[in-house]
């Protein structure tokens, strides 16, 4: 901040410390007031990466919009509340959603909830509605699908853009075999240099397994 002649205004300013419980707990006499979670650029970091503060500000917004929805759903054709659906609930679902990669199910469950609930009310069903077949008529994908594609697209667009820098530093190809699949791009796996369930949550760690998962014609 000095070097851009910037001053801190500490009223605007929230102090977050990011790691395991046992390690925060080796953390005596701050200097600075900590908080349990802060928001970035409208997303809501927690000390540990869980996103359980993201997902309850999330599930209220979107539950919200949904109510809202079916309060005037009698008045709307389908095409017109899957418009409505996508454009105002589905796009906070799918907001930094590959930081949801490799989340507990419970958490995971949360978000599926939430599209489960949407695609009821957009074709106009109760609850005990089997939802399988809703979302396979809506062409939706599940979250957890969502998540993973968001985090495949965004793999293609680093490789064939080399943009942006910080992300095709992560991922590297792995050597050609002279074989009848050598020109199948595979991605090197990271060396295991940690036993943390987090690490696998990484771009490093989660878009070469992801990447490599798919078939040959794809890659």
């Amino acid at each position: 901040m000095t070097a851009n002649l910037l001053t801190l205004n500490s009223y605007k300013t929230e102090f977050l410390l990011v790691g395991l419980k046992q390690q925060l707990s080796k953390i005596h006499d701050c200097f600075l007031t900590t908080t349990h979670s802060a928001r970035n650029l409208g997303f809501i970091f927690d000390e540990h990466l869980t996103f359980s503060d993201q997902i309850t500000a999330l599930s209220k917004s979107c539950y919200y919009h949904i109510r809202e929805l079916c309060c005037i759903h009698l008045y709307l054709d389908f095409k017109t509340a899957s418009t409505i659906a996508t454009s105002i609930v589905h796009s906070k679902l799918d907001y930094c959603n590959p930081l949801y990669h490799n989340l507990p199910n419970c958490q995971l469950n949360r978000l599926q909830q939430i599209q489960n609930s949407l695609a009821r009310a957009v074709v106009k069903v109760p609850r005990s509605t089997h939802i399988t077949p809703i979302l396979k008529s809506l062409h939706w994908l599940k979250v957890n699908e969502r998540i993973e594609y968001k985090l495949l697209a965004l793999t293609y667009k680093v490789l064939t853009t080399a943009q942006p820098s910080y992300l095709r530093n992560l991922i590297s190809l792995q050597p050609p075999r002279s074989t009848r699949s050598s020109s199948v791009v595979i991605l090197s796996r990271p060396p295991t240099i940690s036993f943390l369930k987090i690490t696998d949550r990484t771009f490093r760690y989660a878009s070469p397994r992801l990447w490599n998962q798919l078939p040959d014609s794809f890659r």
